[in-house]
């Protein structure tokens, strides 16, 4: 027999500790500078005074942590078709979300919720790009089950579409999620592929901002500038300073590839995609596991990505962006399959879409749009050098040849970035073709389509040449200075089909 929903209840009772640990969690977060100066003169602090401190802080933590749990409280109306969240201390909070506009229920699990044999319990809604409740501490069994009475509504949706499926059989399905058998599982190798293949853009300023921070704080303790310390001779012989660059930047790039490497494994270990009824159900996680539903209905946009040494390798990266009704887009609540490989691609593939997408008819981007890349991005940065040059080349008599570095790198990257821009269209799909290194395939269905933008400047009409702008639920992409002749046809058999569609996207 199912719990009972009907009246407020509380999360288990371990649920206390869980929100303890989150608690400081945040304050270690939001004061760690203050954390690493206390490491740093931990010499000079009294230790008595400090264990105190340390008692203080962890008893206020831990009385908020219990009046959370007190006033945490959730419940199912039913005669008005909303579930309730209550919580709050001081100023009570009360969250209703309309079961109809439930999207998707995640059951998920953190490393602590692991230790004290709880999961999480997150749903998401189409009237915001964030989950709107979230139940942190409750059994298993109990998650199920309240997962399968909050989607109850898109249930009855769905029998009303098939008459041979029965709510029970749905309420049966949703109760044996663990022993769908999947038939898709990425393996251990296909993680490494990807770690070491992927993301080095945004590790690397990720790492360099650690880098500036913590140097910024050893200055703020000590005094000391190590940027830029006069005394640097000292440890650095002048002849070898080139070297020793070369020799910090090979250090700098195997510790990107490292932190890639160990967060791809944490996130993604053990990643399964199994059909459910239709759908794909994905888990994952080392430390903190997830779950998660993709419905083929609800799919907006769907990225594949792939690299030189990823199309060597046989693996790319799968992102998947569904309805969010959101006003803004947010990368975070994309649903990312990493290391698949071809055949794996085309099953899911073949699941989302009913058959693999086409690239039909070309749009390439006129060659102005490679010309104005490149003056955003060599051309200023040169203009603003020639003025400063003058003052930062004692200090670096090589500075010239980093600029010259600097443009052939960004030269290189924006030729192939112009080369790999192409907007493929079939009666089916549309494709956005981008990238210079990281090749993107971004695909839609004309279908899902909830607004189309078109733009020229008027010094582009002559040479007949616009800009195009596709608005769906899980965000826009956009394609710049093609044939504005051919995208104005395009836009218009989009229009007729976005009337005429009945489209279920929600």
């Amino acid at each position: 027999m199912g719990s009972d929903f009907n009246q407020p209840q509380r999360q288990s009772i371990v649920g206390i500790l869980v929100m303890f640990v989150y608690s400081l969690q945040g304050y270690a977060k939001a004061l760690w500078p203050i954390l690493v100066i206390w490491i740093f003169k931990f010499d000079q602090i009294n230790k008595f005074y400090l264990l105190i401190g340390i008692i203080v802080v962890f008893t206020i933590v831990g009385i908020v942590s219990y009046l959370r749990y007190l006033n945490f409280t959730f419940y199912i109306d039913h005669k008005n078709g909303e579930f309730i969240i209550t919580e709050g201390i001081f100023n009570k909070t009360k969250t209703t979300i309309q079961l109809y506009k439930i999207q998707q229920v995640n059951i998920n699990q953190s490393l602590i919720q692991r230790l004290v044999g709880v999961y999480e319990l997150a749903v998401d809604t189409a009237g915001s790009n964030k989950k709107e409740g979230d139940i942190r501490a409750i059994s298993h069994e109990l998650a199920l089950d309240l997962k399968v009475r909050l989607l109850e509504n898109e249930n009855k949706k769905n029998v009303n579409n098939d008459d041979s499926i029965s709510t029970s059989d749905e309420i049966s399905i949703e109760k044996t999620i663990d022993s769908e058998a999947p038939f898709i599982k990425i393996s251990f190798l296909s993680l490494l592929k990807i770690g070491i293949t992927s993301n080095y853009v945004k590790s690397f300023f990720v790492l360099l901002a650690f880098f500036i921070t913590l140097f910024d704080h050893i200055k703020q303790i000590t005094g000391r500038d190590i940027l830029h310390d006069e005394n640097i001779e000292d440890y650095v012989d002048k002849s070898q300073i080139a070297t020793t660059f070369l020799m910090l930047f090979v250090i700098f790039f195997l510790a990107v590839i490292i932190i890639n490497l160990v967060k791809t494994i944490f996130t993604y270990f053990d990643y399964k995609i199994a059909r459910q009824k239709g759908s794909l159900l994905l888990s994952y996680g080392l430390l903190n596991a997830k779950s998660t539903i993709i419905k083929p209905e609800k799919v907006q946009i769907t990225s594949i990505t792939q690299n030189y040494f990823q199309k060597k390798m046989n693996v790319l990266h799968l992102k998947i962006k569904q309805a969010t009704g959101g006003e803004k887009e947010d990368h975070k609540l994309a649903i990312e399959i990493p290391g698949c490989d071809k055949l794996e691609k085309d099953s899911i593939l073949k699941l989302l879409f009913q058959k693999i997408p086409e690239k039909g008819v070309m749009l390439k981007p006129n060659f102005r749009k490679l010309g104005f890349s490149v003056f955003l991005t060599i051309g200023l940065p040169l203009l603003g050098f020639y003025f400063v040059r003058d003052l930062i080349i004692e200090e670096l008599p090589t500075i010239d040849y980093f600029v010259l570095l600097f443009v052939l790198f960004i030269g290189i990257i924006q030729f192939f970035a112009f080369k790999n821009t192409r907007l493929y269209i079939n009666d089916d799909f549309l494709i956005l073709q981008s990238g210079a290194w990281d090749v993107t395939n971004k695909i839609i269905l004309p279908s899902k389509i909830q607004a189309i933008t078109t733009s020229q400047l008027f010094w582009h009409k002559n040479i007949n040449i616009g800009s195009l702008t596709l608005h769906t639920a899980g965000g826009n992409i956009s394609f710049q200075l093609g044939n504005f002749t051919a995208i104005k046809q395009y836009v218009n058999l989009w229009l007729y089909e976005m009337e005429t569609s009945d489209s279920n996207w929600m």
